[in-house]
């Protein structure tokens, strides 16, 4: 009735089982809590005027082509060809 296969039945057994207890215990070992929602608080890196600068400018040219990306895509599938 043994065979071989019954060390490796009992290391897969184990290995889930203590996955499972850390999965299960993850926020109790962490002392620090993370938060992963945005902030309204602007964080120290982020004072740098030039840094917000070139922020403020690459978000306007990221909504730019964004808006001729969309303008270029309804233009081409609602367009009626003649």
């Amino acid at each position: 009735m043994n065979s071989w296969f019954a060390p490796l039945q009992w290391l897969v057994f184990l290995s889930l089982w203590r996955m499972s207890y850390e999965t299960a215990n993850i926020n109790r070992t962490n002392a620090v809590e993370k938060s992963f929602l945005i902030e309204r608080t602007i964080p120290e890196e982020a004072v740098n005027q030039r840094e917000k600068e070139w922020t403020e400018k690459a978000v306007k040219n990221y909504t730019d082509a964004q808006e001729k990306k969309w303008q270029r895509w309804n233009e081409a599938m609602f367009e009626r060809s003649d």
